[in-house]
């Protein structure tokens, strides 16, 4: 879908309370890589979804990833910092986070993403 920017928590998983869901991880990270699709890091330390590994497996597939602390009020906002950790352990590097562009420079990315997804 040309409209969806970002796939957020992309394995579903609950760390301790629900395994991640039954996905063909290979074809997921292909077709997001193929169509230029956002996968999110869930900083949460309940979820930390992507895990480490399959952060590394996006970014060898050019996907760009969007750090998100899926915080519901203020004191869940230093969750960032599992986020960042997780990225890490998956070798991303700045450019390879949404959260480290500009405003304008994320606008830009999203249409570009979407242009060239609806020309498909």
């Amino acid at each position: 879908n040309p409209y969806v920017d970002i796939i957020a928590h992309p394995t579903g998983r609950i760390l301790g309370r629900r395994p991640p869901y039954n996905l063909d991880l290979d074809c997921f990270i292909e077709v997001a890589a193929k169509t230029g699709t956002i996968l999110e890091i869930n900083a949460s330390p309940d979820r930390l979804d992507l895990s480490a590994e399959n952060t590394r497996r996006a970014k060898e597939n050019g996907i760009l990833i969007a750090i998100n602390t899926d915080a519901h009020d203020k004191v869940r906002l230093q969750d960032i910092a599992f986020g960042v950790t997780n990225a890490r352990r998956g070798w991303l590097e700045k450019s390879d986070v949404l959260n480290t562009y500009s405003k304008e420079e994320v606008e830009e990315i999203l249409k570009d993403r979407r242009r060239k997804a609806l020309l498909k």
